[in-house]
């Protein structure tokens, strides 16, 4: 009796620890940006790994255009001094690719130089291998059941345990 009560107990730490990493979220960067200066945001990469990016400047005035003063250009380049994605005097944008050599790629973020100087917040949300890929998509194109993934887990291990 106690065996089976030890073997429930584990059997929920998994089921927590498997809810958990579900629920597990990344989330974006911000950083404030400065007319006439630049930020750089290094990533280290493997060869042949999906990498997406996406970035836009928070705009100070909801609801109205992004002043020209918050635009910035952006590039992102490998080690090898490839460039990937390149964009000039924008307000957002994205980019996608697959790292063709394994090594540090950067994304820097250019602000134009204005008088009076401005500074301005930029969100960035960079995601390379398996983060890459839209896991609440992939989610809502399955219909995939929460409570139906717990009970094929707890199926599984009460298999594996000899319950």
């Amino acid at each position: 009796m106690i065996q089976i009560e030890a073997q429930r107990y584990h059997l929920f730490y998994v089921v927590v620890i498997v809810v958990g990493l579900l629920l597990c979220r990344t989330e974006s960067i911000r950083f404030e940006l400065q007319s006439g200066h630049t930020k750089c945001i290094a990533e280290d990469i493997k060869s042949n790994s999906m990498t997406v990016g996406k970035y836009n400047v928070v705009n100070p005035n909801e609801g109205q255009p992004v002043p020209d003063s918050h635009k910035l250009t952006v590039r992102v380049t490998s080690s090898y001094g490839n460039s990937y994605h390149y964009a000039e005097q924008v307000e957002s944008g994205q980019y996608a690719f697959v790292a063709a050599e394994a090594g540090d790629y950067m994304a820097c973020f250019w602000a134009s130089d204005h008088k009076p100087p401005t500074t301005f917040t930029v969100d960035f949300d960079w995601r390379t291998g398996v983060a890459a890929k839209d896991w609440s998509n992939v989610a809502k194109k399955g219909q995939v059941d929460v409570s139906l993934f717990i009970v094929i887990v707890e199926v599984a291990c009460c298999d594996w345990i000899g319950v």
